[in-house]
């Protein structure tokens, strides 16, 4: 099976075990690094502890122990996404609109491949809202990679 369909899997039946809670499903990434993860990132409001995390692999490890979609040996890892978060979901720009991002494009842009935003509204014909030094920009979704919270230290 390939790794986007596991993914798929494991985000519907996590999906399913996490209605009518206050968490919210992050991401799930099936990855190989020396051994294959299943990673399953989980937040809610106010933040996730660590009895989140251990219900939701509890329960999980029992539904992937009956219907077995990965053959391979993995590691099932349950947490939070942390504080430089990917930001991914319509609802992950909505909350964070306001905050500080890192931006990183797939080719240079405007001679950077890293931009440190305010991040604005995602629109519906895939750009995004920016300010940059005050002054407002419109980025092409398609050119963006990966945007994270920013962390300044």
């Amino acid at each position: 099976m390939k790794r986007e369909e596991i993914e798929r899997i494991i985000t519907e039946e996590v999906e399913t075990i996490i209605a009518g809670t206050p968490l919210e499903l992050v991401d799930v990434e099936y990855v190989r690094e020396k051994n294959w993860y299943l990673r399953v990132f989980l937040d809610k409001k106010g933040g996730i502890d660590l009895e989140d995390c251990q219900s939701v692999s509890e329960k999980l490890s029992k539904i992937l122990d009956i219907k077995d979609p990965i053959i391979d040996n993995y590691l099932l890892e349950v947490s939070s996404p942390g504080l430089d978060r990917i930001l991914k979901k319509d609802s992950d720009f909505i909350r964070y609109e306001g905050r500080m991002v890192d931006i990183h494009f797939f080719k240079a842009h405007k001679n950077t491949k890293l931009l440190v935003a305010e991040l604005g509204k995602k629109q519906d014909d895939g750009t995004l809202i920016v300010r940059v030094d005050g002054m407002e920009e419109i980025l092409n979704s398609k050119e963006i990679s990966q945007i994270r919270l920013h962390i300044d230290f």
